[in-house]
């Protein structure tokens, strides 16, 4: 079974800013792709960001040039920088891993449980 475990969520002032970790534990052969999405109250799941296993990276146009995807192969984490965040950054962020459980043979879309970004004016 695999797990992503997302932290790092929380109340910021507009201008501030919050990094976002998500480590995925259990078993699997590879992590490919990372991302980040998000969702605010009435809105549909959107990408914020992304990265290849080769670190490779895409963005939303909102948060280009403010937020930051990293990730740390050895530790399975990607990670969020968000800087200078808006109140309409304000949303719930989830994790989401591309996966192969088993080399050639199984592969796994994984989504983390969530964490609350509230960026207040």
């Amino acid at each position: 079974q695999v797990q992503l475990v997302e932290s790092g969520g929380g109340l910021v002032q507009a201008g501030g800013s919050l990094r976002l970790s998500c480590a995925a534990s259990g078993s699997f052969f590879s992590i490919n792709a990372m991302g980040w999405y998000r969702q605010a109250p009435g809105n549909e799941r959107e990408m914020v960001a992304h990265i290849t296993s080769g670190g490779n990276t895409n963005y939303a146009d909102s948060v280009k040039g403010r937020f930051t995807i990293s990730r740390d192969n050895a530790k399975n984490t990607v990670y969020l920088q968000m800087n200078s965040l808006k109140p309409e950054d304000t949303a719930v962020y989830y994790c989401n891993a591309d996966l192969t459980v088993v080399a050639g043979l199984s592969f796994l879309d994984a989504w983390g449980q969530g964490t609350l970004v509230t960026v207040s004016s």
